[in-house]
């Protein structure tokens, strides 16, 4: 598996964008989270991988999208952004997420790219504005890899994503990246509508076919104004998800991410681990790009460094999160995310100003904490690489987690008819 996607990846890419992404990304990338592991011992949390949501306008109308993408168009200035990277830079970053909205909706995106040659980027995108002349700049800067997303095949595109002929729009502007000979990715948000259709071998032979070097499986959340728990995926589903990706990485040449588990398949939260945080596009510095609330801001005089290694408001998310539980906080513990919001005074970041009220809508319910069900990795590669540098780096070492309960309680839904939810009974929530 992996010579043959070394192989193909050596003859389709650009050789500049492969040397910026083994050097910025590959190399430097692992130096940062040395550093990381070595604040931790000092009691000092900076994330080495810092998501950044640069706007909040998009194209498209996704279900169950927490962003506000209908809102007045709210973007963070070139000048903030540039400050933001240049201050992470000086305590060893060098790699950033781009998110949106729709970030190539962004003026000055690709200034940004621009100015950080030291550094590599991961923009998440729908691929419909990355036109030829688009996809030629990215390819002469080579410090930033697309990853595209696609959440079905055609009706179900146009389905999840609120407008028509969308999966072939997304599929130019992923042509254009592939014939530009840019390292480039597909993301799914693996839901009920599109488990069957991309959750398969076929499917990912079919990305490989195509040219394209990895994909990112992750499972949708039921959060935001317009949350649709009619899409989330049971406990068994999550299993069947997490045993797809192990199984292939094994068996197909191409690279897949995930962010939820380690090396043994225990699961875990970047959040939790404060291996990441993330800055929504009002410049509030968040605990995780669905906690739409934060007490810091990137504009803040002391410089982002020391505006989230000084923030009791992301201490108390990372503490709090990992004694309660390894999976998601928001999905499985609403209340605790209010708890703390109240306690600190935190402000809703959102354009709509609902986030409470969201927040008290919700259901508690199974995320990728799943006890008993754990999957470890079967490729050395992803089983060394995780082990040193993506595990849960002690978070979850003092811990109240009721597993064997919460155990028996994933069993019961295991073995449930399929008619019934992911949602927990009242007297049996997860710890």
């Amino acid at each position: 598996m992996l010579p043959t996607l070394v192989y193909r990846t050596l003859r389709s890419a650009n050789p500049r964008c492969i040397a910026k992404f083994a050097w910025n990304f590959g190399v430097k990338g692992l130096v940062s989270v040395e550093k990381f592991k070595r604040r931790i011992k000092r009691g000092e949390y900076f994330p080495p991988f810092l998501y950044l949501s640069i706007l909040n306008s998009c194209n498209l109308r996704c279900q169950g999208c927490w962003v506000d993408v209908a809102a007045e168009r709210t973007e963070i200035d070139l000048e903030a952004l540039n400050r933001t990277i240049n201050d992470a830079k000086a305590h060893g970053n060098s790699f950033f997420g781009i998110l949106g909205g729709e970030p190539f909706m962004h003026p000055q995106l690709l200034d940004l790219l621009a100015a950080h040659p030291d550094c590599y980027f991961q923009v998440f995108t729908n691929g419909q504005f990355i036109t030829e002349k688009i996809a030629a700049r990215l390819k002469e800067l080579g410090n930033a890899t697309p990853l595209i997303s696609i959440e079905g095949r055609e009706i179900t595109s146009d389905e999840r994503r609120g407008n028509k002929d969308v999966l072939n729009r997304t599929l130019r502007g992923l042509d254009n990246c592939l014939r530009a000979g840019l390292l480039t990715g597909v993301a799914t948000s693996v839901c009920q509508t599109n488990i069957d259709e991309l959750l398969t071998e076929s499917w990912l032979r079919e990305l490989i076919q195509r040219g394209v070097h990895y994909v990112w499986y992750h499972t949708y959340r039921p959060v935001g104004p317009k949350m649709n728990p009619a899409l989330a995926l049971r406990p068994d589903q999550l299993v069947r998800t997490r045993k797809f990706v192990v199984e292939m990485r094994a068996k197909v040449p191409i690279a897949i991410i995930d962010a939820y588990y380690d090396h043994q398949g225990q699961a875990l939260c970047p959040m939790s681990t404060g291996i990441s945080h993330h800055v929504g596009p009002t410049g509030g510095i968040e605990p995780c790009p669905i906690i739409q609330f934060a007490k810091e801001d990137i504009r803040d005089p002391r410089g982002v460094f020391t505006a989230m290694r000084d923030s009791a408001f992301l201490k108390d998310f990372r503490e709090l999160s990992a004694h309660h539980t390894r999976g998601c906080v928001v999905l499985e513990r609403p209340d605790l995310v209010k708890e703390l919001v109240v306690k600190h005074g935190a402000r809703d970041t959102t354009l709509r100003g609902t986030a409470m009220a969201e927040l008290d809508a919700m259901t508690p319910r199974f995320s990728q904490w799943l006890p008993g069900e754990e999957v470890p990795e079967k490729h050395w590669m992803y089983r060394l690489s995780k082990k040193y540098w993506f595990s849960d780096f002690g978070a979850y070492r003092n811990v109240a987690h009721d597993a064997a309960g919460k155990a028996r309680l994933l069993q019961q839904r295991l073995t449930a008819p399929l008619s019934e939810t992911n949602t927990p009974s009242a007297q049996s929530s997860p710890p």
